[in-house]
């Protein structure tokens, strides 16, 4: 990409997110009382329903298994039944072990420890535990760890390309680089943009959009 399409894209990139600002004001994310709540969020919410997330969130708050050292403690069959209602709670229970074995034997059990670490040796320290991908390890870095790092997901993709933004390939990576070479490293504009881009996927720009509502219509090349 030429500097002129890339300060091109960098405007574009501004000029949506003031635009989602504008329509939805602050979204709050992520939702969690602590940073484990984040992450143990960020793992049950893989292929799952947020509403679904919720409820084995709260189960695991009744039982007061929301803390690295009682989650060692647990069965895995038994977090697994806890967890249900999130799906795949045969594999998510496996995830969340393979997390808190990983915490108590690499930082004694230390969240603080871990998110000590630099951002790209924090990222590929978790995307080296079972279960965590890429869009999970971000989540954690940005809304558990509040480092700047910024989350794709499916909304995030298809907005971008209706939005006529191009990224050098259809990657995580190339759609993540979009936005990082290209805004602030801010956690807090990350966490907002990424917030927005969710609302904006999920109530209007979905698989069939409803253009006629879009705050973006004026800059969407779908639209024009």
């Amino acid at each position: 990409m030429d500097k002129q399409t890339a300060t091109s894209a960098s405007r574009k990139l501004d000029q949506v997110y003031r635009l989602l600002l504008d329509r939805y004001g602050p979204q709050h994310w992520w939702p969690g009382d602590s940073p484990f709540e984040v992450i143990v969020g960020a793992i049950l919410t893989q292929s799952a329903a947020w509403v679904n997330v919720e409820k084995a969130i709260q189960v695991l708050k009744e039982r007061s298994l929301l803390d690295p050292s009682e989650l060692l403690r647990i069965s895995q069959d038994d977090l697994a039944r806890l967890i249900f209602s999130s799906g795949y709670y045969n594999a998510k229970a496996r995830k969340l072990k393979a997390f808190v074995e990983r915490l108590e034997e690499g930082y004694g059990g230390s969240l603080s420890r871990l998110f000590a670490l630099d951002t790209d040796r924090l990222r590929d320290e978790l995307l080296s535990i079972h279960g965590i991908g890429e869009e999970t390890a971000d989540s954690i870095i940005l809304y558990a760890a509040g480092k700047p790092m910024f989350v794709i997901d499916a909304y995030t993709r298809r907005v971008i390309d209706r939005l006529g933004l191009r990224v050098r390939e259809r990657t995580y990576a190339a759609y993540q680089s979009l936005f990082m070479e290209r805004l602030p490293h801010d956690e807090r504009l990350f966490n907002e943009y990424h917030a927005l881009l969710v609302r904006l996927g999920k109530e209007t720009c979905r698989k069939k959009p409803d253009c006629s509502c879009c705050c973006l219509e004026t800059v969407c090349k779908k639209c024009l």
